[in-house]
């Protein structure tokens, strides 16, 4: 696929696009999906004049190209309008950031053959060069020292020469959980000549993020006593680390999940957001933390909202980025926490920020757009980039939040997209519900259409689709999200029922033809509905998700995190109610069609959970349902082909089972390989 030089300009309404129904207007198709390209990293020069950043695009194997994983390439912007490539197409980049003078753009990248190093290039004219590497392991992510005199490196563990003889040898096998390897810190000085011989610094555990403070001397590190998963999530600790010694000279005493953090230019406060104890599903709350004493101020404790992201201004005053429900806001404190003003961002869904200087930019959706770079100018954003002109061509259904009341007086937020040209003669539409993981994350009232979301595409054939914030969702407080908490499938799940019945109840869903898709937690979901609640719902799509919470906790690598923040119980201490909540106990009810489908590398949803399910319905019941595998694929699929090939498959299912004749057998499935056109959508 040929891409041209990226050109940046504004739009004057950030919404703007073809009206629906004019003559040039015309659906999404998954054609399109694939070809969606988005603001991948980015980052601001120190004076904020400049922002580098990545454009993520996927292979085109509509048309032909190679199939792979997304590939990112390296602009740099100085205003709108103002863009362009900075580096060939096929050099693939990532973790950008600028010298503490500016005057070098630095990223890594791999040379064919080679592992990722440090490179950079002169921002105001020259070629690129090798600043820094590591003999044989790729650099994971990297930071200058203030001073620019080195960088400081996170780097995949060293070579292990006698694991490789042992494998050319063909002793291969594997000791699980064990033999486990660390990151390593590395410093390289930085000169005319790439320095061959970095130091190692000494850090505690496995190093997961790092942030260098002004004096040079010292590093703000988050790590866990080991590289598994699981010790990542439930046992992270903040870290002030000695530079030159490898000494912990002070840990943040928290409990529970870390999230972002950052070091203030003053070298003597943190922001930090975490989790309030260690049941707390998400890291959602704002600390202040003073790094001389080692104390944590909270900010927002309580509050029904989730702090997402923050960053310090060169002034000193932090800004945070606040998802209050479906919407978001920025938030800015002095250096006391007091809350200096408010920035509503409206229509525009922002998914994280950074800073540099005086200048603030974000990464936003909105509901016809995917991510863009934005830049705040007084209390409005302004957009720089506009990655998929060809949108303005698309027909999109009309998208909002709706606000509905659960059985038990809950009130539940959602985001909805009406079919294309709005509901039509008073004919409720089919309805998709599309059930977010976690169950600790949230839909904003952004760009909501992706490979395994149906969306957009789903709009323009007809269908109303409703992605809820049910329980157990962030976004609405830490009380909230804990509403799940030890009751698998319970409360959670009767809001996806409640949420069928509102929007029937409104019009805008036929109660006989609903269907329901999600991964990983929205795939329990989606499970449990074609089985326990078969009556509820006329189809299922299921993608890499939960079948039996029992077996669960013995293939996945989050076990621990699994019963802090979901089941608050062993399976082991209530065999029964883990039964209970497992669709395989409710396979022999089953009467929804189900579609599984599942990557046969997935370390977080063993795909056996997929095979247990697909094994009880084929045996207990004459329900049609299919199992569809993808090698090489983890928890998600990351190859271009994949991801057409599972959207081909979601929809293909839901037209056959929502809109079709209805017939339930499964000698009229649909054929097992779905028609793949070989021409792009939108040529």
């Amino acid at each position: 696929m040929k891409r041209s030089v990226c050109t940046l300009f504004i739009i004057a309404s950030l919404t703007a696009n073809a009206a629906p129904g004019t003559a040039n207007a015309r659906p999404m198709t998954p054609e399109d999906v694939g070809q969606l390209q988005e603001l991948g990293q980015y980052t601001i020069a120190p004076d904020g004049e400049r922002i580098a950043y990545t454009t993520l695009h996927y292979p085109d194997v509509t048309s032909g190209e190679k199939d792979g994983r997304a590939t990112q390439q390296l602009k740099v912007a100085w205003g709108p309008e103002l863009g362009r490539d900075w580096l060939p197409a096929e050099m693939n980049v990532g973790a950008l950031h600028f010298s503490p003078d500016g005057r070098t753009l630095s990223f890594t990248w791999a040379e064919p053959n080679g592992k990722d190093a440090v490179w950079g290039m002169p921002v105001d004219g020259g070629g690129h060069r090798k600043l820094a590497e590591v003999a044989g392991v790729h650099v994971r992510d990297y930071r200058w020292a203030p001073d620019g005199s080195a960088l400081y490196m996170l780097t995949e563990p060293a070579p292990d020469d006698a694991a490789i003889r042992r494998r050319e040898a063909g002793f291969d096998a594997v000791v699980f959980e064990e033999e486990l390897r660390f990151s390593r810190l590395m410093v390289a000085r930085v000169g005319n000549a790439v320095d061959k011989s970095p130091r190692e610094i000494r850090v505690p555990g496995e190093v997961s993020r790092f942030e260098i403070m002004p004096d040079g001397k010292r590093a703000v590190l988050a790590s866990a006593p080991t590289p598994l998963v699981d010790d990542y999530y439930t046992a992270s600790k903040l870290h002030v680390l000695d530079l030159s010694t490898g000494k912990v000279l002070r840990t943040f005493t928290t409990t529970g999940k870390l999230g972002d953090f950052e070091v203030a230019p003053d070298g003597r406060h943190i922001s930090l957001i975490a989790a309030t104890d260690q049941h707390d599903p998400a890291p959602v709350t704002l600390y202040l933390g003073d790094i001389d004493t080692g104390t944590l101020t909270p900010l927002n404790a309580g509050a029904t909202e989730a702090a997402m992201d923050a960053e310090f201004m060169a002034d000193g005053t932090l800004a945070v980025l606040i998802h209050k429900g479906a919407r978001s806001v920025l938030r800015f404190h002095d250096m006391s926490g007091k809350v200096t003003h408010e920035v509503d961002t409206g229509d525009v869904a922002v998914s994280s920020i950074a800073a540099a200087g005086s200048t603030l930019a974000a990464r936003a959706s909105t509901a016809r757009h995917p991510s863009e770079l934005f830049r705040l100018e007084g209390d409005s954003l302004q957009r720089w980039t506009n990655h998929n002109p060809w949108l303005a061509a698309i027909d999109f259904g009309p998208q909002r939040t709706v606000t509905y009341t659960a059985r038990d007086g809950q009130a539940i937020e959602g985001v909805l997209i009406e079919p294309v040209g709005g509901v039509r003669n008073g004919k409720a539409p089919p309805l998709i519900l599309d059930i977010h993981g976690g169950p600790e994350t949230h839909e904003t009232n952004g760009w909501t259409t992706s490979y395994s979301g149906p969306g957009q595409v789903a709009a323009g054939r007809g269908y109303a689709v409703f992605l809820p914030n049910y329980r157990g969702s962030t976004g609405y407080g830490t009380a909230f999200s804990k509403q799940h908490q030890g009751d698998y499938a319970g409360k959670e799940f009767n809001d996806l029922v409640d949420a069928k019945r509102a929007l029937a109840s409104m019009g805008l869903a036929d109660p006989a033809r609903v269907g329901i898709t999600g991964a990983s937690y929205g795939g329990y979901a989606s499970g449990w509905a074609a089985t326990a609640l078969t009556n509820e719902f006329a189809a299922s799509v299921m993608f890499v998700g939960i079948s039996n919470q029992i077996s669960k906790v013995g293939t996945t690598e989050i076990p621990n995190e699994m019963h802090l923040v979901h089941s608050l119980i062993w399976p082991w201490e209530d065999w029964q109610a883990m039964l209970d909540a497992s669709p395989v106990t409710h396979a022999g009810k089953a009467n929804t069609p189900l579609l599984i489908l599942a990557g046969m590398d997935d370390t977080r949803v063993d795909p056996a959970q997929s095979h247990e399910l697909y094994r009880a319905i084929k045996l207990r019941t004459d329900t049609p349902v299919r199992l569809v595998l993808y090698p090489r694929e983890g928890h998600g699929n990351r190859k271009a082909a994949a991801r057409y090939d599972y959207n081909l498959r979601m929809m293909e299912w839901f037209d056959h089972y929502l809109k079709g004749d209805g017939e339930r057998t499964r000698a009229t499935m649909p054929p097992p390989r779905p028609e793949m056109p070989r021409t792009n959508g939108r040529k």
